[in-house]
């Protein structure tokens, strides 16, 4: 009986010591572990400080040298097909030079014939005052005269068919026609300018901007590094003459036209130039740069940068340059904004 009290002692020791030995393989659990203490990052912002200054406001831009006198060579009377054009571009021409030419079927026989005819009426007058009666002599010469008028018709029909320069100067525009092409009435087929009388035109796609351009504001025109003349504005959309002529009238309607103090050396008609035209100056003005500028919902403001705050302004504006913005109210010198 004491053996097996014995061996059940001993038996329960060891269970006890498996269980011990048993949760000792069991690993104790850690801590989690605390979040690392992360800095948060400054803002960057993009700066720039009110100044003060001068702004404007202007008409810029390139065109090129016109003439103020020239022509527009037309068929009038007739249309028909082209014989030939007798100059280009670019070419000098007197008045009275030929131009162009129509085709006028038979015409040149027809004129043969006529002055053959005078010549036979003028021979049969001849006839007549020396063996004729007064009445055959008078009959003659009446053939004689309408012969003549026959003559001078046809003269003024081939006339007609041509055209002619009607003063000295420069063929600035041919229109592009082949042979035997037909021409319109009143079809505009050259154009001649006098290339000693020169203005400056600048024609703009953006009529807003040159419908503020009145005649008489001032302009300065420059081309290269060493040239720059003041001109005055003599013409406008606004002031442009009444025509009928569709190509003048899209013309006028973009385009502005200055006089030049002082024609560059060897400008010609087309040599091109760079124009300015100041709408509107301010002196000594509140600027900021346009990229400061802010708009959202009908308001108007920039966002200033007082140390490390930043606060929205309202601002009221003035003139506006391609890179500046005036501001009559809001801001003064030396304050800091942030950019766009």
């Amino acid at each position: 009986m004491l053996k097996l009290r014995n061996y059940s002692l001993a038996m329960s020791l060891l269970v006890s010591l498996s269980l011990l030995a048993g949760c000792s393989l069991i690993p104790n659990e850690e801590e989690p572990l605390k979040p690392p203490l992360v800095k948060p990052a400054e803002q960057n912002y993009s700066t720039d400080e009110v100044k003060m200054g001068d702004i404007r406001r202007e008409v810029r831009g390139s065109g090129i040298f016109e003439s103020t006198e020239s022509e527009l060579a037309q068929f009038k009377s007739q249309g028909g097909r082209l014989k030939k054009l007798y100059v280009s571009s670019g070419d000098e021409v007197k008045k009275g030079d030929l131009l162009a030419e129509l085709v006028v079927d038979g015409l040149d026989v027809q004129l043969l014939e006529q002055k053959l005819g005078v010549e036979r009426a003028g021979y049969a007058v001849k006839q007549a005052k020396q063996s004729g009666s007064e009445e055959e002599r008078h009959m003659a010469e009446l053939q004689l005269e309408i012969e003549k008028l026959k003559l001078e018709k046809l003269e003024q029909t081939d006339e007609q068919s041509k055209l002619r320069a009607t003063m000295n100067g420069q063929v600035v525009f041919v229109e592009e026609l082949v042979e035997g092409d037909f021409v319109q009435p009143y079809q505009t087929l050259v154009r001649v300018a006098d290339p000693t009388k020169l203005r400056f035109a600048y024609r703009s796609s953006d009529a807003g901007s040159i419908g503020e351009v009145d005649v008489g504001m001032s302009a300065v025109i420059t081309a290269g590094n060493d040239y720059e003349s003041t001109g005055k504005v003599v013409q406008t959309p606004a002031s442009a003459p009444v025509t009928t002529d569709a190509d003048l009238k899209s013309r006028y309607a973009s385009t502005l036209y200055a006089t030049v103090d002082k024609l560059p050396e060897g400008v010609e008609i087309g040599s091109s130039a760079n124009v300015s035209i100041v709408l509107v100056e301010h002196k000594n003005a509140v600027l900021i740069p346009k990229s400061g500028l802010r708009s959202y919902l009908g308001r108007t403001f920039v966002r200033v940068l007082e140390g490390k705050a930043l606060r929205e302004v309202d601002v009221e504006v003035g003139i506006q340059s391609s890179t500046e913005v005036e501001i009559l109210r809001g801001l003064k010198e030396g304050q800091t904004i942030v950019l766009n």
